[in-house]
C-alpha cells in the first residue's frame, strides 16, 4: 500500500512537472500568495529566520525580503517536482554555466574519497542529478516522518540505474554507511545546514546567532582524509520558458576538517552562511534552524508561537 500510494503520488507530480515552465512560475506566484495571505507556517519561519539573521533590516526592508523567499521558495517546490518527474538528462541542459568542476574531477581521481556539502541553496535536487550522473555516491538525508514519503523520495531521488545513487537514512549506522564509502575513495553528499539531534553537534555562530551545528561532516573529513568541496545550483535566470542555473563547486576551508569540532563547526557555518548571502532569496528560510538552543543561557525556542 505504501508503495501504491508513492506511486500515485509521483504520478500528480508528473502532472505537474509535465506544464511549461511558464504555468509552473504562475503556479508558484499563486502558492507564495496563499501563505503569505493566510500568513502559513512557511510565512511565520520565515519572519523568525530574518529577524534573527538580519536584525539591521528595516521592518518595511524585512517585508520585502520575506516576500522574495515566499516566491522563490514557492517556485523551487513546484520546479522540483518537474525536475523529479523529468529525465535527468533534460534537466541537465538547464545549467547554463559550470565552474568549478576541475576541483571535483581532481577528488575523484586523487582516491581518497570525496565529501560534498550541499547547502539548502539554489535547487539541490538538480545538485543531485549532475552529482548521480558524474558518479556513484551516498547521499545522507533525513527520512520524513510519513512511510509514504520516504517512499516517494526514494522514487523520485533515484537515478535511472539506481546502483549510482545510494541514499543513507541520517540513523546510528550511518556513520559507519559513511566511513566504509570514504575509506574506499567513495563520494558521499552531506546537506550541512540541517539541524542535528541534542547532542550530535555543536552550538556555532550561523548569522550570528548560535545554531546547534553537525559535528558529522568534520569529523568524516578529519578521520578519513577525504577531501570537502560545497556545491550548489544557483538561479541565474527566471525567464518563463526556459529558466537557467549556474553550477558552482568551490574547495572548503582548511579549518573544515579541523580535529576541534567546535572550529570545524564554526568553519561550516561560516562558509555555508558565505553562500546564503550570495543571494539570500534563494535560502531555505523555511526551515526551523534554530529550535534547540544553549543549555543555560534562557532562551526560548523562537519558533514556539509558529
Amino acid at each position: 500500500m505504501t508503495r501504491f500510494a508513492a506511486r500515485l503520488l509521483y504520478f500528480f507530480a508528473g502532472l505537474i512537472g509535465r506544464l511549461p515552465w511558464s504555468w509552473q512560475m504562475r503556479l508558484g506566484d499563486a502558492i507564495a500568495a496563499l501563505w503569505q495571505r493566510r500568513d502559513a507556517r512557511e510565512s511565520r519561519v520565515v519572519r523568525v529566520n530574518l529577524a534573527l539573521a538580519y536584525p539591521e533590516l528595516l521592518a518595511a526592508e524585512r517585508e520585502q525580503w520575506q516576500r522574495a523567499i515566499m516566491r522563490t521558495t514557492a517556485r523551487q517546490a513546484v520546479e522540483t517536482l518537474r525536475l523529479w518527474t523529468r529525465p535527468h538528462a533534460e534537466n541537465l541542459r538547464l545549467l547554463r554555466e559550470q565552474h568549478g568542476t576541475e576541483l571535483f574531477d581532481a577528488a575523484l581521481s586523487s582516491g581518497k574519497g570525496l565529501i560534498v556539502a550541499a547547502p539548502h541553496y539554489g535547487n539541490w535536487e538538480l545538485l543531485n542529478q549532475w552529482l548521480a550522473w558524474r558518479t556513484p555516491l551516498a547521499i545522507l538525508y533525513r527520512p520524513p516522518e510519513s512511510a509514504v514519503g520516504e517512499a516517494f523520495l526514494n522514487l523520485v531521488r533515484a537515478d535511472t540505474d539506481a546502483q549510482r545513487v545510494t541514499q543513507v537514512r541520517a540513523e546510528g549506522a550511518a556513520v559507519r554507511q559513511l566511513w566504509k564509502r570514504l575509506s574506499a575513495g567513495g563520494v558521499v553528499g552531506i546537506l550541512p545546514d540541517q539541524q542535528p539531534k541534542a547532542g550530535d553537534g555543536e552550538f556555532a555562530p550561523f548569522f550570528g546567532v548560535p545554531a546547534l551545528t553537525m559535528t558529522l561532516l568534520g569529523r568524516l573529513a578529519e578521520r578519513t582524509g577525504a577531501t570537502v568541496l560545497f556545491a550548489y545550483c544557483e538561479r541565474i535566470d527566471t525567464h518563463t520558458d526556459n529558466p537557467g542555473f549556474a553550477l558552482r563547486i568551490e574547495a572548503a576551508p582548511a579549518g573544515i576538517a579541523d580535529a576541534d569540532p567546535q572550529r570545524a563547526c564554526d568553519v561550516l557555518n561560516a562558509t555555508v552562511e558565505r553562500i546564503a548571502r550570495r543571494d539570500p532569496a534563494q535560502y531555505q528560510w523555511t526551515y526551523k534552524r534554530y529550535t534547540l538552543r544553549p543549555s543555560g543561557n534562557g532562551e526560548d525556542n523562537p519558533y514556539r508561537s509558529g
